[in-house]
């Protein structure tokens, strides 16, 4: 396992980085191949709010991210609630995992894609929608986002031609999606 700790607004003391990888090693432990772990701990400044010890995991994997976030009045207290949550998380990851993996040998495939029949995909999505791409900036997708009260807005860079998403991050700010080949 690669564990990383890292602080914003914070200086991240060595007990708190034993107490996150003592927490978190018990995850590792369920988890089939080698992954990376990023924790994140952040010390909101705004007085007004209560439980400013916030933790945020991501964990790599093999095909999947998983990430948690938890706050409270202390980051030993937010990284317990953390580690219960990431926990059932990596249980239900090995769960579909496992599914999908049986599965698959029933069926004879070999491939990593996993198969699901037209049933399983009607279940699945419940709404397709078309429209045409608008070439934008980032920033004139930013406002458009904002126009239409969505958490995220698809469009033609104007800069690059290429598509990319705008979306609504947690703290208000935006963020932008530009894939790669």
């Amino acid at each position: 396992m690669r564990l990383e700790v890292k602080g914003r607004n914070v200086e991240v003391n060595d007990s708190i980085r034993r107490y996150a990888a003592e927490k978190l090693e018990r995850i590792e432990k369920q988890l089939p191949e080698p992954t990376q772990i990023e924790v994140e701990l952040t010390l909101e400044t705004n007085p007004s709010i209560a439980e400013d010890h916030i933790a945020e995991v991501t964990v790599y994997t093999k095909g999947s991210t998983l990430r948690v976030r938890e706050s409270s009045s202390a980051f030993e207290t937010s990284i317990d609630l953390l580690s219960d949550k990431l926990e059932r998380q990596v249980k239900r990851y090995r769960e579909k995992r496992s599914r999908r993996e049986t599965g698959r040998r029933a069926n004879g495939q070999l491939s990593d894609e996993p198969s699901f029949s037209g049933e399983q995909l009607d279940r699945m999505i419940v709404k397709s929608k078309q429209f045409e791409l608008q070439p934008l900036t980032p920033d004139e997708a930013a406002v458009e986002l904002e126009l239409i009260g969505h958490d995220f807005f698809v469009f033609t860079n104007a800069e690059t031609g290429k598509t990319n998403v705008v979306y609504r991050r947690r703290a208000g700010a935006y963020g932008l999606i530009e894939p790669t080949l």
